[in-house]
């Protein structure tokens, strides 16, 4: 299934995307239209939660597409919204998890000084979560190096600490795609991670949750990021340094993994600190992150100035 979060009538909303992916069909309204008794929550979030919520899903959504009944509503007629609109935590991310991204963002082919021999990890704010076809704020003024990662994201499923490898993929979820936006400056100048990937609006999310039935095999997908227009990564995630068991495990040793978590696994190479010059994102941008069998997230960087700045322009202009 492919499922998202949507505003319809100004109403936020759960649905399941018709097999053609041009209709999305309200749950809780089929819900509410097909069943005697309604036990979904209001979020899919919430709904990722709890397994007696899946068994529910998927019979609502059986026979809503069974049923001659109208509920479904073109996505040309809603607003997407990211999957999960507000994370419960933080974004657990990857860093440098490709090899030539890893050789880009060393400034080396040296493999002893560009492959990290563990996961490299952080965390990224649930602030910085914007759905598709949203403004990536450029931050300017505490930025000059703004750049683009495009990611594959995992969604956790179920409660989970200790996991081993081998049932990494029984908590699992579904899948998403993030663009891990960065800025570079901020992470180079502070020395950790934090201020560098979680300014607000800088994590783009979406625009569905694929299911992980729908996904065969997550570790073989073409990954590809585009910049007005022209290809700037393409890759596969079958070029993981660290595979998804690998991350699932190494987070949960003395870490409880929740249903709704969000793992980001990191970028491949082309992103626009690795072009000479570097080609960092300006306002106007328009940012395509594609990832096969799941979809295009699309985002566009527009320029915004603090509060304080507004207000001293304006005063400047009222003593002209």
């Amino acid at each position: 299934m492919y499922l998202c979060s949507y505003l319809h009538n100004q109403v936020e909303k759960y649905g399941v995307l018709t097999a053609d992916k041009q209709n999305v069909i309200d749950i809780k309204l089929a819900e509410e239209t097909l069943f005697d008794n309604q036990i979904l929550p209001n979020s899919l979030n919430e709904m990722i939660s709890n397994p007696t919520n899946q068994e529910r899903l998927k019979e609502v959504f059986q026979k809503a597409g069974n049923n001659g009944q109208n509920l479904a509503v073109p996505l040309s007629e809603v607003e997407l919204l990211a999957p999960i609109i507000k994370p419960n935590r933080n974004i657990f991310c990857l860093g440098i998890n490709y090899r030539e991204h890893a050789f880009e963002f060393e400034k080396t082919k040296d493999e002893t000084k560009a492959i990290p021999t563990h996961p490299i990890v952080f965390s990224k704010l649930p602030s910085a979560v914007i759905g598709p076809d949203k403004q990536i704020l450029s931050h300017s003024e505490v930025t000059k190096e703004l750049d683009y990662e495009a990611e594959l994201a995992i969604i956790i499923g179920k409660e989970g600490t200790y996991i081993p490898k081998e049932e990494a993929f029984h908590y699992i979820y579904g899948y998403t795609i993030i663009n891990d936006v960065t800025a570079r400056d901020l992470q180079r100048n502070h020395k950790q991670w934090l201020l560098g990937k979680g300014l607000d609006t800088h994590g783009p999310m979406g625009p569905y949750i694929v299911t992980a039935d729908e996904l065969l095999d997550p570790q073989n997908l073409n990954i590809e990021s585009r910049v007005n227009g022209e290809t700037r990564q393409n890759s596969n995630t079958k070029m993981l340094i660290f595979d998804i068991p690998t991350i699932i495990s190494t987070l949960s040793k003395g870490i409880t993994l929740q249903p709704g978590d969000i793992i980001a696994t990191g970028t491949p190479s082309g992103v626009g600190m690795g072009f000479e010059p570097p080609k960092f994102l300006q306002p106007g941008d328009v940012v395509e992150v594609e990832i096969e069998n799941i979809g295009v997230l699309k985002s566009q960087v527009v320029h915004n100035e603090s509060k304080e700045t507004r207000e001293l322009e304006s005063t400047k202009s009222r003593r002209v």
